[in-house]
């Protein structure tokens, strides 16, 4: 009857429809990130338009890490990687002859960078052009600066989408914004005279830098540097000097350097911090967490009620 073959000819349609919009909802592009906090940048900035490999993941260490050749599989056909800069990846000669067609963007290239307290040969971050410290991430004003980098690379690979990269990149943007005022807010609540952060290397100077801290790093900007006994006295001296009350490990290692500095100088070994993202759920995360364990050993304890 008229009805039957009626509802037939909408089921062929909407079954038709539903054929044809498919694939618009998987016709993602991919870009790679080897850098746990870029992936989180990538996503929020791409949305549902794009397909984030993250080479390293959640747990990955950006300092030791090198692409094998099943993640460069695993990526094949990215038309972007996003990679730190500043001299972080050491591998980056290496991998721009093996990326085909895709763009290699060094998202912290064109950001302000800090002196890094490093020699140039032989520490974990390759070659640290012109001393440069890499850890830029931790300054929230860069991260919300790279959020605009990347929606412009974006932008480039897919322009007929760029309004949606721009709309994500403003939410991103004023989510920055929100998490730059709480940080401010809480870490006013420590004194001046108690803004000295000890961490386990010099991962830290940028947030130091924008929120009004002393860097005090018991390494350098490489992890595996470990101080001689002459370094060691000078940095004993310089923790009782400066009236550090805290020392911070890193969640990524705690080397024995600050149980014994612990051990020699009564200095409370605080909660672990993140430095490179690894862990965190998201760039907001580690921020939080990382406020959060410096307010928690810094700040005065409230007089209970």
């Amino acid at each position: 009857n008229e009805t039957a073959e009626h509802r037939s000819g909408v089921m062929r349609f909407l079954l038709l429809l539903c054929f044809l919009i498919a694939p618009l909802h998987a016709a993602k592009w991919k870009v790679a990130v080897l850098h746990p906090l870029l992936g989180d940048l990538a996503s929020k900035v791409g949305g549902d338009r794009v397909e984030v490999i993250d080479l390293i993941g959640p747990n990955g260490d950006p300092h030791h890490f090198e692409p094998q050749p099943a993640d460069l599989q695993r990526a094949g056909g990215a038309k972007l990687w996003l990679v730190a800069g500043m001299g972080l990846e050491s591998y980056l000669p290496a991998l721009r002859s093996v990326v085909g067609n895709g763009k290699l963007c060094e998202v912290g290239e064109t950001l302000p960078a800090l002196e890094g307290e490093c020699d140039h040969e032989g520490h974990d971050h390759g070659s640290h052009e012109h001393g440069k410290d890499p850890h830029w991430w931790h300054s929230i004003d860069l991260f919300r600066r790279a959020v605009s980098v990347v929606e412009a690379e974006f932008a480039a690979v897919d322009s007929e989408h760029a309004a949606d990269y721009r709309h994500n990149a403003e939410n991103f943007r004023k989510a920055l914004d929100d998490l730059e005022r709480w940080a401010k807010r809480e870490l006013l609540r420590i004194p001046k005279n108690r803004r000295q952060l000890a961490t386990a290397h010099a991962a830290f100077n940028y947030f130091c830098k924008d929120f009004g801290f002393t860097a005090v790093p018991i390494q350098g900007i490489n992890r595996e540097q470990t101080p001689t006994a002459k370094e060691l006295a000078v940095l004993i001296e310089k923790l009782r000097d400066q009236h550090v009350t805290t020392v911070f490990p890193e969640r990524e290692s705690n080397p024995k350097i600050l149980r014994s500095l612990a051990r020699d100088t009564g200095i409370r070994i605080g909660g672990p911090l993140i430095a490179d993202g690894t862990g965190a759920e998201s760039y907001e995360a580690m921020v939080r967490h990382n406020v959060n364990a410096i307010v928690k050993e810094l700040a005065p304890a409230k007089a209970p009620e």
